[in-house]
């Protein structure tokens, strides 16, 4: 860090210029996140996963490490409603409850998918339900993709009750990150959504968007009607569920991909270009990492062009399904991890050297965030003056949101307390929680003590 001093109005200016690191960060809503399964937890083992089914808890040896799998600060959970509403209107909250508990004393936040349906018996609609409209299990006219009609007043009325009583419950949450819009199909991930009515869509969709207001939604890309129909209810981000997808099923489908040909096109068409400025993208991989090397075959130029689409689509998280990583793909992982959602690098910041207590402390800072997304989350940029005796912490109004990739300036001035003690004093930064104004986010800085407050330098106050 560098600090120069230039004469103003009969006191210096102190000027300060940060020293950058270029460490990996683990940051709230941004970076890989556990998939049925929270820190700390074992890694799915060979090239499979899990999903859908009740959360299940391992024993946890007090460790959040994830083995061979960066941090993370997600952790993401699908459920089928059968196993949220086994009841007509009896809803399992102990299980969405436990859930947030264990995330929150994991470090991380929840991320929180239900389902419709999956495939085969053991995961269909309720069974309540299912005795309800009937054993028939296929209703696309182009093969199976609806379990039951969600052309069904019956389906929008029950599915959608469900969503409105979990929004209801858990609208702003503080440990609940996000909710993935899920309307139709097996495992939620909406085949078929173009079909719907426009009766059926606004139904499904509106108990998402009339019951999360805090809470942010995250929607499949499914279709031009569905999509754009969602934002023009909520702001809404986005998700695909194929994040890989270089030619899986190339040789079945004419050459048609996810990454190729879907994706790219798909991210215009429906609307969902810029969505990235107010909203999150979170994506999820394609198989497996162990899937890409051992049958898929991919080089690491392959995972190299992977990651740069994502990163041109502006991801904020991602889900590599609790999955090991390739050692020899580290570096590419972390070079991610550098990029993926925000990185704030404080590069310059000015302040005089003293101030009179009930006065303003003027100040001037230049912000660069090298991420590709802003920070999503209502977290407030604080200054704190500390030394051995007292201590003050001073929220500012800037709205971190509003900082997307590049250079960013946020000059104001906070009051200094008419009783503030006269004295020497470090000046810290910190982006904060507004409640109990603990410090959240990791600076890609140097300078960060035992509380997370970076100490920029010193500055006295006069009485």
């Amino acid at each position: 860090m560098s600090v120069i001093f230039t004469a103003s109005f009969a006191q210096k200016t102190i000027y300060v210029r940060p020293t950058e690191i270029d460490d990996v960060l683990i940051n709230p809503g941004m970076g890989f996140m556990t998939f049925q399964r929270f820190n700390g937890d074992a890694l799915n083992e060979g090239i499979r996963w899990t999903e859908g089914l009740p959360i299940e808890y391992q024993e946890f040896d007090g460790k959040l490490e994830n083995e061979d799998h960066p941090m993370t600060s997600i952790a993401y959970f699908r459920v089928y409603w059968k196993f949220m509403e086994p009841e007509m209107f009896q809803y399992n909250w102990a299980m969405i409850d436990k859930a947030l508990k264990t995330a929150h004393d994991r470090k991380q936040t929840l991320l929180l998918r239900i389902a419709p349906y999956g495939t085969g018996p053991d995961k269909d609609v309720p069974d309540w339900y299912r005795t309800l409209v009937g054993d028939k299990e296929e209703w696309l006219p182009n093969g199976k993709g609806w379990r039951v009609d969600a052309e069904d007043e019956r389906y929008a009325e029950y599915f959608g009750k469900m969503i409105s009583e979990l929004g209801h419950r858990y609208d702003g949450h503080p440990d609940l990150e996000a909710v993935d819009l899920s309307i139709v199909g097996f495992w939620g991930e909406g085949r078929g959504s173009s079909l719907l009515t426009e009766k059926s869509r606004s139904a499904l969709v509106n108990a998402y968007t009339d019951n999360f207001k805090e809470t942010p939604l995250i929607m499949l890309m499914t279709d031009e009607k569905t999509n754009k129909y969602i934002l023009s209810q909520a702001n809404a981000g986005w998700r695909v569920d194929c994040i890989g997808d270089l030619g899986f099923w190339a040789d079945e489908q004419d050459g048609w991909t996810h990454m190729y040909r879907y994706y790219p096109q798909g991210i215009i068409n429906f609307g969902m270009k810029d969505t990235w400025k107010t909203a999150p993208v979170s994506l999820e991989i394609c198989g497996t990492m162990k899937s890409w090397k051992q049958e898929q075959g991919y080089t690491a130029k392959d995972v190299d062009y992977i990651i740069d689409e994502t990163l041109k689509w502006h991801i904020s998280s991602f889900n590599a399904k609790s999955s090991s990583v390739p050692p020899e793909w580290q570096p590419q992982i972390d070079r991610w991890l550098k990029k993926m959602g925000y990185r704030f690098v404080l590069r310059s910041f000015s302040y005089p050297e003293f101030v009179q207590a009930n006065e303003k402390l003027t100040f001037k800072s230049w912000w660069e965030n090298k991420g590709v997304a802003p920070c999503y989350k209502k977290l407030v940029l604080a200054i704190r003056l500390k030394n051995k005796r007292d201590t003050k912490i001073i929220l500012t109004d800037a709205d971190i949101r509003t900082w997307l990739p590049g250079d960013n300036i946020y000059d104001s001035s906070i009051f200094i307390p008419m009783d503030m003690p006269s004295g020497e004093y470090v000046l810290q930064i910190g982006i904060v929680e507004r409640q109990s104004h603990a410090p959240k986010i990791n600076l890609a800085i140097e300078g960060k003590d035992d509380e997370g407050w970076y100490s920029i330098g010193n500055i006295r106050v006069k009485n």
